[in-house]
């Protein structure tokens, strides 16, 4: 049955006149259900079919969105609903039943501390990269080889498999020798899940053995503008070592060693010997992390390090930022897009250090290490209250604010709710809040797919990100990637850039890695990007400068310019050759209008 063919069918059903009437009439067709759910299992058990129920979906659902979109009813199916939230369960399962590489994420959040995965038999099952080096050991490799006196290994082996098939405690710790250091290590013993019912029970071991991986020091000196004696002093108080003990074996006064931590301090824009060995653990937890294999991010060396930062916010939340350029320069508040993009190419963040601006990046609820939202709260007004979290943390006010895509409406209401923390917003390839259905059909067919559903069918959204998401980590995030904006040619010249391509891929890490997903901040964002928050834009008081591409695959130019005509307050100028990476090699335009908002108030051409 064609589109058309659809089209005129519900043309005639009686009584049908709005659009959430018309979809569950339509999925109310024996045919059309059964052929959804038919795909919804199969991509529960296959991701790569997701494009089939892609293609499905559009022709069933597609012609059904007509109008204004302030009349669109969502979707309410609960025969649909369950089927997804039963396909939701298999998805789950079939993510976490991936052998060794569901046991490789229980190890992707452990980097500092060296860890491993055993049943208690004779091999190692799984190690992260901190155990390789503290201890020695592979992955498949024998547990004699642990640097553990041979009565301690035994009484290791029995913790293990107590915990692991849970006949001892949740937690058990241990206190042992290492024959490497001489020095006693802690270990803690706790079960973990390994996701289906016939997979061997294991226990996750992590040690107190803090690592100082080959080749860091090098990262620290380059960092921070260290000499090689500094390194070695930071090297020493990151494990832990007393200044005197330090002084001793580097063979210099107490009063030396104080006075060169001073140094480091001054260096390293610290405060305190703890507040180093915070940044320096950020610093470790980036070089520990390993990016080997499909998807491994190409030529990170092109990237320099970025320590991680948090605090707790108001609510007790892990809050967490990166930053860069000139620590007491003019403040840009850069939002990071649905898909995480937390970094930006090498040349580009270099550069603002020259241009005096200060960087700051806050990874939002539910990406990487910050926590989500408590369930309940308004998206929009929660990540707003992390931003000024974060800011007034920082001690920062009259930023600019620099947001992609539908960024934008948490750029619009910062600045209407904290006006002392916004002094202008400059914007790349900016989403304005949709009016029409047919400003969803001329978006390319993915980013329609996702976006469109956000509006009509939210309750099926969530298992459709995750399912996009376990789809980027078999195809690997750069086939994903050309899969998804394959239809915008200035995006794929922009990534065939290899600095741009690396800042893309170690960007998204925070929505994407081998042992995390963002589906449901992910999903949260896409919802709340279709809701009607035209009334921001109307409201703003700050100037406003978008740049924007011709070649957008998800707000195409002449969906923009329709948009404008209700707010010709912004500024809007279109980049010929660009599309929604318009950021990522425009940052010379983009980043001169920061400069400019910060100086005037405005961004002159």
């Amino acid at each position: 049955m064609s589109r058309l063919d659809v089209q005129v069918r519900l043309a005639n059903l009686p009584g049908m006149t709005d659009p959430g009437q018309k979809i569950s009439a339509a999925l109310a067709d024996r045919d059309h259900r059964a052929e959804i759910v038919e795909r919804l299992y199969d991509v529960a058990v296959d991701p790569i079919r997701l494009e089939e129920l892609l293609d499905i979906w559009e022709v069933r659902a597609a012609p059904l969105r007509v109008g204004a979109v302030d009349r669109a009813v969502p979707l309410e199916d609960p025969e649909i609903e369950a089927h997804v939230a039963r396909a939701t369960v298999f998805l789950d399962r079939l993510e976490a039943s991936e052998g060794q590489v569901g046991q490789r994420s229980v190890l992707a959040d452990i980097h500092r501390s060296a860890a491993f995965l055993a049943d208690g038999g004779t091999t190692i099952a799984s190690c992260n990269r901190a155990a390789g080096i503290a201890f020695g050991v592979v992955e498949g490799g024998a547990f004699a080889d642990l640097p553990f006196d041979a009565e301690d290994r035994a009484l290791l082996v029995g913790v293990i498999r107590r915990v692991a098939t849970r006949k001892a405690e949740k937690v058990v710790t241990l206190r042992i020798r290492s024959n490497r250091t001489e020095s006693p290590v802690i270990l803690r013993v706790t079960p973990v899940s390994t996701g289906t019912e016939a997979a061997r029970p294991l226990a996750l071991v992590v040690s107190t053995e803090l690592v100082w991986p080959e080749g860091f020091e090098t990262t620290v000196q380059d960092a921070f503008g260290l000499t090689t004696a500094e390194v070695e002093i930071v090297r020493g108080v990151t494990l832990g070592l007393p200044l005197r003990e330090i002084a001793l074996a580097r063979r210099r006064s107490l009063e030396t060693v104080r006075t060169q931590v001073r140094s480091v301090l001054a260096k390293t824009e610290t405060h305190s010997q703890a507040e180093l060995v915070r940044v320096v653990l950020g610093l470790l937890d980036v070089a520990l992390i390993p990016h080997e294999g499909q998807g491994a991010v190409p030529d990170l060396a092109t990237l320099e390090p970025r320590p991680w930062q948090e605090m707790r916010g108001p609510d007790g939340r892990r809050l967490t930022w990166i930053e860069f350029g000139d620590p007491g320069g003019t403040a840009v508040l850069y939002m990071h897009l649905d898909f995480g993009l937390i970094r930006w190419p090498q040349a580009a963040e270099r550069m603002v250090a020259r241009r005096g601006l200060r960087v700051i990046v806050p990874v939002r609820a539910g990406y990487g290490r910050t926590e989500a939202l408590p369930r309940g709260v308004d998206h929009l007004q929660g990540v707003v209250r992390d931003y000024a979290a974060v800011l007034d943390h920082l001690g920062v006010q009259n930023a600019v604010a620099l947001p992609l895509g539908a960024d934008l409406r948490y750029a619009l209401q910062l600045s209407l709710t904290r006006p002392d923390l916004v002094r202008g917003i400059v914007g790349a390839a900016c989403q304005l809040p949709l009016k029409t259905a047919a400003q969803y059909e001329r978006m390319d067919k993915w980013q329609r797919f996702i976006l469109a559903n956000a509006r009509y069918a939210p309750k099926v959204l969530p298992f459709l990100v995750q399912a996009g998401l376990s789809l980027a980590r078999r195809l690997g995030k750069e086939a994903f990637f050309r899969q998804v904006n394959g239809g915008s040619p200035a995006d794929m010249a922009a990534f065939d850039r290899a600095e741009v391509r690396a800042a893309i891929l170690e960007g998204s890490e925070v929505c994407l890695s081998k042992g995390w997903s963002a589906h449901a901040a992910f999903s949260a964002e896409c919802i709340g990007s279709e809701k009607d928050w035209s009334a921001l834009v109307q409201a703003v008081k700050v100037p406003v400068c978008l740049f924007q591409g011709d070649q957008d695959p998800q707000s195409p130019a002449v969906t923009i310019r329709e948009l404008a005509v209700e707010y010709p307050h912004l500024d809007l100028r279109f980049l010929p050759d660009t599309g929604q990476l318009l950021f990522m090699t425009e940052w010379p335009a983009v980043l001169a209008a920061v400069v400019e908002m910060a100086r005037t108030g405005g961004a002159g051409r």
